[in-house]
């Protein structure tokens, strides 16, 4: 079986970050969002992996990947050269696949619990696809299912304005190589993309089996900026405390990770929390479900629920910057007292005084 992730996309929901980067590397406690999906892959025995990658963002996806997993998997790059929709990316990937199965996974989705299960099952036969559901709220943004009394799928319709189900597809997919016969049907949907729910669909109508699971646990699709704070308190309740760094006159409480590198001084941390190597804190309040990057600065000042780039500089907040994601090499600095709450995503290497 060969896995499939996804890391194209413009990623428009999350500007001004993703003006300098791709969405998929935007790090959820500290460690790219790309890479939790690679992981969940190799954990499930999947090393022969294709990563669909855009023009704009490639080279830059290429990058992160071969610096972390050299010697750990076998990665094909595959450019897509326009956001055509899933079941394009995958009529893209097409020789790459072959007559392989595959495990499709979008890169800016996180899932507790991981594949291995699905990958089993799959591997235990009975079924040419294996889709993840789960109830959501706002099922007309997500592709939708219709489920049987018996649980069986019945219907599947893209973003429907009028959604006859809540139960939603999660951006993860078993498949066959019978879905390169119904991808081949397509033709671009009224959104202009080539639809992987119409794809599916072709497989139940065409009288395949197709199972859907239901998610155990929590799932996220980061694509807004509420979204990467959400996963990243989701993930950061998962650590467990490792206090490698330096710590000096300073009070501690909850799970926190301090990478070696790192030094907090004169400053108390309420976890949980996550300080990267080379980060200062120092005279300052860290509050639950924050991230510090890498050589990150942050001095007099309260931050917290936020997600803070590498190299990013926090000083002087008299106020507590609360629900924020700060870019990289982005600086605030304060020259009031003011003492409200202070919220905003900031692009990289920006400047803001407050």
């Amino acid at each position: 079986m060969k896995g499939l992730i996804l890391s194209g996309g413009k990623g428009t929901r999350l500007r001004p970050l993703t003006f300098t980067r791709a969405k998929q590397l935007i790090p959820i406690a500290n460690k790219p969002n790309l890479f939790y999906g690679i992981d969940d892959l190799i954990t499930a025995g999947i090393t022969n992996i294709g990563v669909i990658i855009s023009p704009d963002t490639g080279n830059e996806v290429v990058s992160a990947i071969s610096e972390f997993y050299a010697d750990t998997a076998d990665f094909t790059y595959i450019v897509q050269d326009e956001p055509k929709g899933l079941a394009h990316a995958v009529m893209t990937a097409r020789d790459f696949l072959d007559s392989d199965s595959f495990v499709m996974y979008l890169g800016d989705n996180l899932l507790s619990g991981g594949i291995t299960h699905l990958v089993d099952e799959y591997n235990r036969g009975g079924s040419d696809g294996i889709v993840l559901l789960t109830q959501v709220e706002n099922p007309s943004q997500f592709g939708v299912v219709v489920l049987g009394d018996d649980g069986s799928i019945k219907q599947l319709i893209e973003k429907p304005v009028n959604p006859p189900s809540n139960w939603a597809l999660v951006g993860i997919y078993l498949f066959s190589p019978k879905i390169h016969d119904m991808t081949s049907k397509l033709s671009p949907s009224q959104r202009g993309e080539y639809e992987i729910t119409d794809a599916i669909q072709n497989l139940v109508d065409d009288g395949y089996t197709v199972k859907a699971h239901k998610v155990d646990g929590w799932w996220k699709d980061t694509g807004k900026p509420e979204d990467l704070l959400d996963a990243n308190r989701l993930v950061l309740s998962q650590i467990k405390s490792n206090v490698a760094g330096e710590v000096a006159d300073s009070d501690l409480s909850g799970n926190i990770v301090i990478e070696l590198g790192a030094k907090v001084i004169n400053s108390s941390i309420r976890g949980p929390a996550h300080v990267a190597s080379g980060a200062v804190v120092e005279n300052s309040y860290i509050g639950p479900y924050t991230s510090i990057g890498k050589n990150c600065r942050i001095t007099d000042s309260e931050v917290e629920f936020s997600i803070l780039l590498n190299d990013a500089v926090i000083c002087n907040i008299f106020g507590r910057i609360d629900a924020s994601i700060i870019g990289m090499g982005a600086e605030v600095v304060g020259n009031s007292t003011r003492k409200n709450s202070i919220r905003f995503v900031l692009g990289d290497r920006s400047q803001i005084t407050l």
